[in-house]
């Protein structure tokens, strides 16, 4: 069985919306995030560097236009790629003074890019910033994707991990993403030693019903020196194995709405830098090994998806 027929991917949706392979290239803007510099926490959330997310980004210190610029450069002749996303994705890039976001914004305008990818925190969106995406899409008639970070939906472990903000929060910034139109990618972490299987099942329930377009997951990896990762590796914290996050993760897209695109199912980080990143195997081997266990288990994306629309009543 294809994985398309396991779950909803994301490769396909691009070459249905688009009529061909679309490259995703990231950037990386000189930004930081409002529970590392004090403003709501400080040093971050628990499992997260200096690096954050954006270890295959070019420097902040490079213009938005040329980073741009080097990676097609690089992409493009190599896989014969025309269109391309211009994915906004290390810290939080709405945390700055929304001129100056809508400048960094402008920079990634050319014909070639097709979209545009924002990733930010729930707590750090309001009108000012919707209203300028809404205002270069129009002009510029380029899509808009953003993508929040909840990564769980327990309160526990949100302030556990130091996350800094709360699910109200995140339900608040979703339906105001999608009252604007936009595409709404949501980040999940569904093996955080605070979390339970309810919790992923709950998880999926909630991004469900908000009808969130598409769900961007990750399997923890640990930067060394980090606040978790020196808990794991000292004994007083301990990750949940590998046969369970293989069926955490085949819960969590039995109880997804099938309408819900998946970007990925596994995060990616430099070995060396890590104390714990997919159970020391290879990302595509451990997808194999969901992908396994889904067939062997007759699951697939929405087969428990029975949970809404009023479903006390629909005897009646």
């Amino acid at each position: 069985m294809s994985n398309n027929k396991l779950y909803k991917v994301y490769s396909e949706y691009l070459k249905e919306k688009y009529k061909e392979k679309v490259y995703r290239i990231p950037i990386n803007l000189p930004v930081t995030c409002p529970n590392r510099d004090g403003c709501v926490a400080k040093d971050g959330c628990s499992f997260c560097s200096e690096k954050a997310a954006g270890f295959e980004a070019l420097s902040n210190k490079i213009s938005v236009k040329d980073q741009l610029e080097k990676n097609i450069d690089y992409i493009g002749p190599r896989y014969k790629a025309k269109k391309y996303i211009a994915y906004f994705q290390n810290f939080t890039n709405t945390y700055l003074p929304p001129a100056v976001f809508e400048a960094y914004l402008k920079e990634a305008i050319r014909e070639d890019v097709v979209e545009i990818s924002v990733s930010t925190r729930p707590d750090s969106l309001d009108e000012r910033y919707l209203d300028i995406l809404k205002m270069i899409k129009d002009a510029q008639d380029i899509e808009i994707t953003i993508e929040l970070g909840l990564q769980s939906i327990n309160h526990k472990t949100l302030k556990s991990i130091n996350r800094g903000h709360t699910l109200a929060e995140f339900i608040e910034a979703a339906n105001l993403v999608k009252s604007y139109g936009f595409e709404l990618v949501v980040h999940m972490i569904l093996n955080i030693p605070y979390d339970d299987e309810e919790d992923i099942i709950e998880g999926a329930k909630i991004l469900s019903a908000l009808k969130v377009d598409a769900v961007k997951l990750h399997s923890l990896y640990l930067i060394k020196n980090t606040p978790m990762a020196d808990l794991v590796e000292s004994g007083k914290l301990e990750i949940c194995s590998m046969d369970d996050y293989i069926k955490r993760t085949s819960l969590f897209l039995a109880y997804l709405s099938p309408d819900i695109v998946i970007h990925r199912l596994l995060g990616r980080a430099p070995k060396e830098d890590t104390i714990f990143c997919n159970y020391s195997t290879s990302w595509w081997k451990l997808k194999d090994m969901i992908e396994a266990y889904m067939i062997a288990n007759d699951l697939y994306q929405g087969c428990y998806f029975d949970y809404l629309g009023g479903k006390a009543v629909r005897h009646l």
